[in-house]
């Protein structure tokens, strides 16, 4: 079968085509014939370290959906054929998180991923696929959707009459959009960009912001929303944008903490964290539970994923490139 590798090679040029054998399920365990992967800012972060060196021979990408095509002793609950996607932590299927549960992150340190034609995954780590969705929307769900379910509906009780700030128009900020709009959440995002700020207006943003336009968008929240805040945070950038994320949640808010976008750095001043009676809540992912129920959102509303550009298998890398450009308005998935 074909698969992609993870080389040493700088740049998108570090994810190479092979030729491998076939995988064979064993107890316990499918094999799904992957139709869809799409990329999240991980997988950038974790080429950069291939380059390095670290990963060679790894197959990339947490995120994919396809379909079961061969079935192991002993397992029950899926036939042949059945749509299913992977869960971005293999062991975390159900209850709370522990630490051991790191190692099984999809296309990892220590994980292959979902950058081939072929995938054999304990049964046990699949959720089945929403029936209105096809696998290149599926594709898209098991690191950003999770990610955003487990943090603003799971555990940050996200419902009628909050208020979401979403940063950018990425997988997770869409994701989380799309939520808060079906929950009945008003819901805030800052951009770069006018042209996709009037796309999220479409998706459901009532207040909009250009943060280029408005460098200090923590003030034109504040204003926007009457000196009230944001009820609920995706704090997606890091250390460039902490400082704002907790100058604008509302008393008794939570800030969904989530990404690095602007990389590492100094730790913010979390002083007003204290005052505002506010929280922090650290998210990765989610677990198979969390996947399972946020499908049923999904289908219960009616959602479809946000798929800004569809690459061929042998176009991945240019899936990379583009991703890295920071150009795309959703999420960017490769077909096989």
């Amino acid at each position: 079968m074909k698969a992609y590798h993870l080389s040493d090679r700088a740049g998108a040029g570090g994810v190479v085509r092979a030729d491998v054998s076939k995988p064979e399920p064993d107890k316990g365990e499918v094999r799904i014939r992957v139709e869809a992967a799409s990329l999240n800012y991980r997988d950038l972060m974790i080429l950069d370290r291939a380059g390095e060196g670290a990963l060679n021979g790894r197959v990339p990408l947490s995120d994919g959906a396809g379909i079961v095509d061969a079935i192991g002793s002993d397992v029950l609950q899926w036939q042949l054929g059945d749509r299913v996607a992977a869960s971005f932590f293999r062991d975390w299927v159900t209850g709370p998180f522990k630490a051991s549960y790191l190692p099984s992150a999809l296309g990892g340190n220590t994980m292959d991923g979902m950058l081939a034609e072929y995938v054999v995954l304990p049964a046990s780590s699949l959720v089945s696929v929403p029936a209105q969705l096809s696998s290149i929307e599926a594709a898209t769900l098991p690191c950003a959707g999770v990610t955003a379910w487990h943090g603003l509906i799971a555990r940050g009780g996200m419902g009628n009459g909050d208020t979401l700030l979403v940063q950018g128009t990425g997988g997770v900020a869409l994701f989380g959009l799309q939520f808060a709009a079906a929950v009945g959440a008003r819901a805030i995002v800052i951009s770069s960009s006018d042209e996709k700020l009037a796309r999220a207006r479409a998706l459901g943003g009532s207040i909009l912001i250009n943060y280029r336009d408005t460098p200090n968008w923590d003030a034109a929240l504040m204003k926007a929303t009457n000196g009230e805040g944001a009820t609920h945070i995706l704090e997606l950038g890091g250390p460039g944008t902490y400082d704002r994320s907790l100058r604008s949640v509302a008393s008794g808010g939570k800030i969904i903490q989530i990404g690095v976008l602007t990389g590492f750095g100094p730790k913010p001043d979390l002083a007003r964290l204290q005052w505002a009676n506010a929280d922090i809540i650290g998210v990765t992912v989610g677990s198979g539970e969390h996947f399972a129920a946020m499908n049923r959102f999904l289908s219960d509303n009616a959602i479809h994923p946000i798929v800004d550009r569809v690459y061929g298998f042998d176009e991945a890398p240019e899936a990379y490139a583009y991703l890295r450009s920071g150009s795309h308005f959703g999420k960017v998935v490769v077909k096989l």
